[in-house]
């Protein structure tokens, strides 16, 4: 991609300001017109949300948007509309032992209602901060329980597939296991053993640093600086690992984008909560230094590939080993093109990936070399996502953020009539992420506190 170092976070308050007016028109329309009763909106067709049964991993996003809304603009309606649906719609989530998603779920609406009282935005009685904290507790302790051992003494909290699979994406679920844990919550185990939430989240990112994330190290023939693999396959027998894997992306050798983007995301997010703990509370993992080593490597390099393998404009089509890429001729040079005829591009991994280098440049810092690279390739993209070409003006469409990708490998993505690929339509992490990611500015902007999931403690 070509990062504009020139390009400040006030260049897009227009921007910003257009992107929330559109956004609480889409939740508007949501609300008025979405059947929640046919199970969770996932992604759109020909404008209009539908659901997916796969797994209901993106109803917190729904209503984690009307509080993202209600931050930026400070208009009643959205927060009484987040409030609402959470109370009456996500207490099955916070104990949902079949997914891997808790911290997508419940931090993003139980998680930003329990943050807008700590920041002092809305009022809340004792009960409603009760109330979000016993969710964030059960949902984390829930997350830890779905655990797989690793040889020499490791683990993972296992995808939906089953105890094998390591995604790459539940990366960023191990923050809910780190708020939990800091409100103090452990998963008891048989006759009463504790088991620490804040050891299982480290031994989950080590894990994910060692088998998802590839260094150019000579791991196996396809092994470059920043790859990632969808899913790690183990054997259960003896926690060996045996392959990598995809279940979204073109095949376990290629990067399938929207997984580097988690991996980006999470792993900065989590240089920011590790540098906030004691040494001591990680003395028996290895140590502070030492995680935030392995954090820091993890994120530098996904992030280093996005930038080494994204179109010019900060945006990614979904696999970089997509197998017809090579029709597009010299495709990193030039803007994707969401429209043409052989691979689609994935706004949401632009999404996501945007705000971990924005959060990784702002960690290493926005003034030297190495953290202004990554602060403003992040800008870049942003900029772009906040285009007309990205964003739905059409009053009509239920979705916010255009050109998302769900599951290319299994067909479910609309292709338009008179087109050979699908474009065009939403997915509600993609609409979710692009107003964490303009929230995230907008606070840098109006020179608010620096937005965090572990703002709720």
């Amino acid at each position: 991609m070509k990062i504009d170092y020139t390009l400040t976070p006030e260049d897009l308050a227009p921007k910003l300001d257009r992107l929330w007016r559109l956004s609480g028109e889409k939740i508007a329309l949501i609300d008025n017109e979405y059947d929640s009763g046919k199970g969770s909106p996932v992604f759109t067709v020909d404008g209009k949300y539908t659901a997916m049964g796969w797994t209901e991993w993106t109803e917190g996003f729904v209503y984690g948007s009307s509080f993202l809304q209600y931050d930026a603009t400070g208009r009643d309606r959205f927060l009484d509309l987040a409030r609402e649906n959470t109370v009456e719609r996500m207490a099955s989530h916070v104990s949902h032992v079949g997914v891997h998603d808790h911290g997508f779920n419940n931090l993003s609406c139980y998680g930003n209602w329990l943050r807008l009282m700590r920041e002092g935005k809305i009022e809340g009685s004792q009960a409603e901060i009760d109330f979000c904290e016993l969710a964030l507790k059960v949902s984390g302790a829930t997350q830890a329980a779905r655990w797989t051992t690793t040889h020499g003494g490791g683990g993972y909290i296992y995808s939906f597939n089953g105890p094998h699979s390591l995604f790459v994406d539940t990366i960023r679920s191990c923050r809910i296991l780190m708020v939990a844990h800091a409100l103090g919550q452990a998963l008891m185990g048989e006759n009463d053993t504790p088991i620490s939430l804040l050891g299982r989240s480290v031994r989950h990112m080590q894990s994910t640093a060692r088998y998802n994330i590839f260094y150019g190290e000579g791991r196996d023939h396809y092994d470059e600086w920043g790859r990632t693999a969808h899913e790690a396959v183990f054997n259960t027998n003896d926690g060996r690992f045996r392959c990598p894997n995809a279940q979204q992306g073109f095949s376990g050798y290629t990067t399938w984008t929207r997984g580097l983007s988690w991996a980006m995301l999470g792993f900065a997010e989590e240089l920011e909560f590790i540098a906030t703990l004691e040494e001591a509370a990680l003395t028996d993992l290895g140590g502070r230094d030492a995680l935030l080593e392995l954090c820091l490597k993890a994120a530098k390099a996904t992030c280093d590939w996005f930038i080494a393998n994204t179109a010019a404009d900060g945006i990614p089509y979904w696999d970089g080993g997509a197998p017809n890429l090579h029709r597009l001729g010299d495709w990193r040079d030039r803007p994707a093109d969401p429209f043409n005829s052989w691979e689609p591009v994935d706004s949401s991994a632009a999404a996501i990936g945007a705000q971990g280098l924005l959060r990784l440049g702002y960690t290493l810092g926005r003034e030297t070399d190495e953290g202004k690279r990554y602060w403003q390739a992040g800008l870049s993209t942003a900029k772009s996502l906040l285009s007309d070409r990205y964003l739905s003006e059409d009053p009509q469409h239920q979705g916010l953020l255009l050109h998302s990708i769900y599951h290319q490998p299994n067909g479910w993505d609309h292709v338009p009539e008179g087109q050979k690929i699908a474009s065009g339509e939403s997915s509600q992490w993609g609409d979710y992420h692009m107003r964490e990611v303009a929230l995230y500015l907008q606070r840098i902007v109006d020179n608010e506190p620096y937005y965090t999931f572990f703002g709720c403690l």
